[in-house]
C-alpha cells in the first residue's frame, strides 16, 4: 500500500481541493496542517470526538477523590472545630467542601484531558510521530491518500491533485 501527500500552501485550497477529490469518489486518509482547519472534518470523513465523555469521567473521579478526602480528613479521622462548623456529619458540612471540591474536580480533569491529549496525539516524549513533513508545523498542508483506498489509478490520482492546486505531490 503506498501513500500519496499532497501539500498545499493555502488551508483553503486545501479545503475545496479535498470537496472536489471527495465527490469524485477519492477517500481521504489524513490532513497535516499547522493549525485546526474549520470545516475539514466533515469533508474528509472524521467522526465526532468522544472527549467529552473522557472529561466527565476525570471530573467525576476528581469530586469523588475530594469527597472521600474531606469525609476522612475531616470527618473520620481527625475532626476539628474550625469556625464553629460542625464535624460530626458529613451532610453538615458539604458547604464548607464545595470550593475544594470544585477546585480538585477541575485539578483532575484538566490533567486528565492533557494525558489524554498527549496519548491520543501520540506526542509524549518516546513516541513515534506520523507527521510526514515537518513543514506541516510552520506554513504548509498536507493530504495524505492511500493509494489501496481508491478506485483510479495512480496518475489519474495526480493529476486530480495538481488540478486542485497542490504545489508539491509525494509518493512513500
Amino acid at each position: 500500500m503506498s501513500k500519496i501527500y499532497a501539500m498545499y500552501d493555502d488551508d483553503s485550497t486545501l479545503l475545496h481541493g479535498a470537496e472536489s477529490l471527495v465527490a469524485k469518489g477519492v477517500q481521504i486518509k489524513d490532513v497535516f496542517s499547522p493549525f485546526p482547519i474549520h470545516g475539514i472534518d466533515p469533508v474528509i470523513g472524521v467522526r465526532k470526538t468522544r472527549l467529552a465523555i473522557c472529561a466527565f469521567i476525570y471530573g467525576l473521579t476528581g469530586m469523588s477523590l475530594a469527597l472521600i478526602g474531606m469525609y476522612y480528613f475531616m470527618i473520620a479521622d481527625w475532626p476539628m472545630n474550625i469556625g464553629g462548623k460542625p464535624n460530626y456529619y458529613f451532610y453538615q458540612n458539604i458547604p464548607a467542601f464545595i470550593p475544594i471540591t470544585f477546585e480538585v474536580t477541575v485539578l483532575c480533569t484538566a490533567h486528565g484531558m492533557a494525558i489524554t491529549y498527549l496519548l491520543r496525539n501520540k506526542t509524549l516524549p518516546g513516541m513515534i510521530a506520523k507527521n510526514p513533513d515537518p513543514r506541516t508545523t510552520d506554513d504548509k498542508f498536507v493530504m495524505q491518500i492511500n493509494s489501496s483506498d481508491i478506485d483510479m489509478d495512480e496518475e489519474t490520482l495526480i493529476s486530480e491533485l495538481k488540478a486542485t492546486g497542490a504545489i508539491e505531490i509525494n509518493k512513500a
